[in-house]
């Protein structure tokens, strides 16, 4: 699992107020840490679900797009209680961005020399060595 966004991207997305209204669940007045840990980390897995099908992992830098997509997804994952319309539509946004980078209708701005397509099928081919009786099959 990658890492695709921090505290602070949140922070300058939502604002600290809404972050600190879904992510302190203990009510002390301070966002906890793990909360916001655990969807950072949640987002990330998600992203590398959906990259991987196309690209080796981990990536050589974080495209701004990712970074946008690691955002909405982990704002999301914040609201256990539901989210507001517009977080749901980031979301979906990001959801729909992912999928077309696995369905190759859109490419990811990544160094060409540093990570390159896997093959898009996604195929796996398993070969097992045949029973040699004596020569005899």
């Amino acid at each position: 699992m990658t890492i695709y966004a921090t505290l602070s991207d949140i922070i300058e997305r939502a604002g600290e107020d809404e972050i600190l209204q879904v992510a302190d669940r203990d009510r002390d007045g301070v966002a906890d840490p793990d909360v916001i840990a655990a969807a950072i980390a949640t987002a990330g897995s998600e992203i590398d679900g959906y990259i991987s099908v196309r690209y080796r992992l981990p990536l050589p830098a974080v495209p701004n797009l990712i970074k946008t997509w690691a955002v909405s997804i982990a704002r999301y994952h914040l609201h256990i209680n539901g989210a507001p319309d517009h977080v749901v539509r980031d979301w979906k946004a990001a959801m729909d961005g992912l999928r077309d980078v696995a369905r190759s209708v859109i490419n990811l701005p990544v160094d060409e020399a540093g990570s390159q397509p896997v093959d898009g099928a996604g195929r796996v081919i398993l070969v097992r060595p045949t029973k040699d009786f004596g020569g005899f099959l």
